[in-house]
C-alpha cells in the first residue's frame, strides 16, 4: 500500500505516516477497493475471504473520519469473537498513532465491566462483540446517537452465530445519516436481509479471493488410523518442525487432550477454547505471539481471531465440519504473500470421500503425502546436527575445549574420532521426543485383500448391548480399512467373532490392541475357528452378506424382515384366489 494512494484520496499525512510504520507497500485487492469509497461517505458491502486485509479496509478509513476533539464514541465496529475484537483495536491503535485525541476502546464478554465503562467515557471508537455492546447500551454506559460510521466485520459469523437481534437493534439505535459497512466471506439471505434494510445504496466491493488466498499455501493430507492422530501430528511436528504452528480440533475436549500429550512428549503447547477465561485465553495469545510457545491447539472459535505473523504450518486433526471453516483455518498461514503449508488428518473412506469434495469445493489441489517415517526424522535430525557442527567450525570460538579434548585423548588413550563418536552420542541421548511408529493406512486399491480368511475373536457381546454396527465402526474408525473388508459377524454373550482377510487381520490387531466400544474395554485375538465357505451351491449364504445387509441392529443376526413381508404377500395372493374359486 503506497503513500501515493493515500495522497492520491486525500488521506492525511498523519495516517500516511502510520501506514508508513506499518510497511505497507502494496495495496490488496479489498484494500484498493473499499477505502476510496469509504472516503467518499458511501456504504459499503465487502465480499472477500480471511486474510485479504480488511481490517485496513476499513480502519484506515474509519480513523481518518473521527475527530480527536469529541470523546464520544464515532465509529463502531462489531466482531463475532473476542480475539477478533482484540485484533481489531491494536490496528486501530496502530493507524490513529500520529493522530492526536484518538482513543480505543474494546469491549468484549469475559472481561471486567469496569474496566471497559472507564475506556468508554473518553473512547470515539468503540470495538465490540454484539453481545457485550447491548449490555453497554442497556447500562447507558455506551450511546450510539453519535456514531459517523458502523462497521459490521465477518459479518456472516456473527449471524451464525445468532446475533441476528442484536446486530438489528443495534443499527436501529443508531443515526440516520450513519455511514454502514458490512464485509462477509458469503452472502446468505440473512445478509441481504440488513442490508436492504440498514444500508444506502451500498456499493459492492467483490474480491474473488479464496483460490488467491490458498495459492501460497502448499496442501497435504495423510490417511491416518483414527486411534493413531496424535502420533501422526507427533511424528509431522518433529519432521518439519515449524518456529509457529497451529493445530485445529472440532472439540473442547480434544484440544485440552492433545495439548496433554503434546506437552508429555516435550513440545511447548498451548490450547485455546471458548471454555476458556477471557483472562486465560488473553495470556495463552500473548504466549504464542511472544514465542514463548511455538504451538497452538484450538477450536474454530480462533480460526477468525488469530492474528500472528509468521505461522509457518496449520494442521487440522479434525476435518473441518464445515468447508468454509477450512479456508479460514489455513488462511493463518501464507499471509501477506509469504508461504505457508496446511496439513490434514484424514481417517477412514469416508473422510476420503470428503477431501474430494473439499478440493472441489475450494478448486486447489490437496495432495496426499505419506506420514515421515522414524527413519526420515532420523535422517533429518542428523542433517541438523551436521549443519550446526559446520556452522560452529566456520564460526570458531570453540577452541576454549581443547585443553579439555587433549585431557580426555591422553587419559582414555583413544582417537579424536572416538571422542567425537561420544559426544555425538551424548547429544542424541539428550533428545526428550521420541519417534512413534505409525502404520500407513492402506488404499483399498491395493490387492491386499488377497491371502487366506481369517477369524478375530473381541471380548464383547450381547450382554454388553453390542451390535453388527457397533464393531464396523469401530474397526473403520480406528484402522481405516473400508467397511466392506469385514466379512461376516456372529455376536454371541459374551464375544464375537468377525470373519476378514489374514492382513487385514493383522491390522486390526497391530492398531486396536485395546479400544473401547461403546465405553467397553475390548481386545482383540486370533481365534481357532475357522470361517464359513464363502458359498454353498448357487446361493450366496448368510455368511458372504455385507455387513449391514438385512442384520438385527441388537444382535447382528441376518434379519427375516424381508422374508416375512414375502410371505405375507403370498398368502394374500393366495386367499384371492381361493375366493375366486369358490366364486
Amino acid at each position: 500500500m503506497s503513500n501515493t494512494l493515500f495522497e492520491s484520496i486525500g488521506l492525511s499525512p498523519e495516517l500516511c505516516r502510520a501506514v508508513s510504520d506499518m510497511n505497507y507497500t502494496e495495496a490488496t485487492g479489498i484494500q484498493a477497493g473499499a477505502i476510496p469509497l469509504l472516503m467518499q461517505g458511501l456504504d459499503v458491502i465487502g465480499r472477500s475471504s480471511t486474510g485479504t486485509g480488511k481490517t485496513a479496509a476499513f480502519g484506515i478509513p474509519a480513523v481518518e473520519r473521527v475527530s480527536g476533539g469529541d470523546r464520544r464514541a464515532q465509529v463502531l465496529v462489531l466482531s463475532p469473537t473476542r480475539e477478533l475484537a482484540m485484533q481489531i483495536s491494536e490496528e486501530m491503535r496502530k493507524y490513529a498513532k500520529y493522530k492526536t485525541g484518538i482513543s480505543v476502546a474494546a469491549v468484549y464478554g469475559g472481561a471486567p465491566m469496569d474496566a471497559q465503562i472507564t475506556q468508554l467515557r473518553t473512547a470515539n471508537i468503540v470495538i465490540g462483540t454484539p453481545g457485550r455492546v447491548m449490555d453497554h447500551m442497556r447500562r447507558r454506559t455506551l450511546r450510539l446517537d453519535t456514531l459517523k460510521m458502523v462497521v459490521l466485520d465477518e459479518a456472516d459469523e456473527m449471524l451464525n452465530m445468532g446475533f441476528l437481534e442484536d446486530i438489528q437493534s443495534i443499527l436501529s439505535a443508531t443515526p440516520e445519516d450513519r455511514q454502514t459497512v458490512l464485509f462477509s466471506a458469503t452472502m446468505p439471505p440473512t445478509i441481504l436481509k440488513i442490508t436492504s434494510e440498514f444500508l444506502k445504496d451500498p456499493q459492492t466491493v467483490h474480491i474473488r479471493t479464496p483460490q488467491k488466498t490458498i495459492e501460497t499455501i502448499d496442501q497435504y493430507f495423510y490417511q491416518v488410523p483414527q486411534s493413531r492422530k496424535m502420533d501422526a501430528i507427533n511424528l509431522l511436528l518433529q519432521m518439519q518442525e515449524p518456529s509457529r504452528s497451529v493445530i485445529f480440533c472440532n472439540t473442547k475436549s480434544m484440544v485440552d487432550d492433545l495439548v496433554q500429550y503434546l506437552g508429555d512428549r516435550g513440545f511447548q503447547a498451548l490450547g485455546l477454547h471458548g471454555d476458556m477465561k477471557q483472562s486465560g485465553r488473553t495470556q495463552v495469545m500473548q504466549s504464542f505471539r511472544n514465542g514463548k510457545a511455538s504451538i497452538l491447539v484450538a477450536t474454530d472459535v480462533a480460526a477468525r481471531g488469530i492474528d500472528v505473523e509468521d505461522i509457518e504450518a496449520v494442521y487440522n486433526f479434525d476435518i473441518p465440519q464445515e468447508f468454509e471453516y477450512y479456508i479460514h483455518r489455513i488462511g493463518r498461514t501464507g499471509r501477506a504473500g509469504k508461504s505457508g503449508t496446511s496439513h490434514t488428518l484424514v481417517c477412514g473412506f469416508r473422510q476420503l470421500n470428503t477431501m474430494k469434495e473439499l478440493r472441489r469445493y475450494i478448486n486447489a489441489d490437496i495432495r496426499e503425502a505419506p506420514l515421515p517415517s522414524a527413519e526420515d526424522i532420523l535422517r533429518r535430525r542428523q542433517e541438523h546436527f551436521s549443519a550446526k557442527v559446520a556452522q560452529t567450525l566456520e564460526s570458531g570460538g570453540y577452541e576454549a575445549f581443547g585443553g579439555q579434548i587433549d585431557e580426555i585423548l591422553q587419559n582414555q588413550g583413544c582417537g579424536l574420532r572416538d571422542v567425537a563418536c561420544a559426544l555425538a552420542q551424548i547429544i542424541s541421548s539428550s533428545e526428550k521426543k521420541t519417534i512413534p511408529v505409525v502404520k500407513a493406512t492402506v488404499s483399498a486399491d491395493s490387492s491386499r485383500r488377497g491371502g487366506k480368511r481369517v477369524v478375530l475373536n473381541a471380548d464383547i457381546g450381547s450382554a454388553n448391548r453390542i451390535g453388527a454396527n457397533f464393531i464396523v465402526g469401530a474397526i473403520v474408525d480406528s484402522t481405516g480399512l473400508p467397511s466392506r473388508s469385514i466379512g461376516r459377524i456372529d455376536i454371541f454373550d459374551d464375544h464375537t467373532l468377525i470373519e476378514m482377510f489374514e492382513n487385514d487381520a493383522l491390522t486390526v490387531l497391530n492398531e486396536m490392541s485395546s479400544v473401547r466400544i461403546r465405553g467397553c474395554e475390548t481386545h482383540f485375538t486370533l481365534s481357532t475357528e475357522k470361517p464359513r465357505p464363502a458359498f454353498q451351491g448357487n446361493r450366496r449364504p448368510r455368511s458372504a452378506e455385507a455387513p449391514f445387509a438385512s442384520r438385527d441392529r441388537l444382535s447382528g443376526k441376518p434379519s427375516r424382515r424381508g422374508h416375512r413381508r414375502n410371505n405375507e404377500k403370498w398368502s394374500r395372493k393366495q386367499e384371492r384366489r381361493n375366493r375366486l374359486e369358490i366364486d
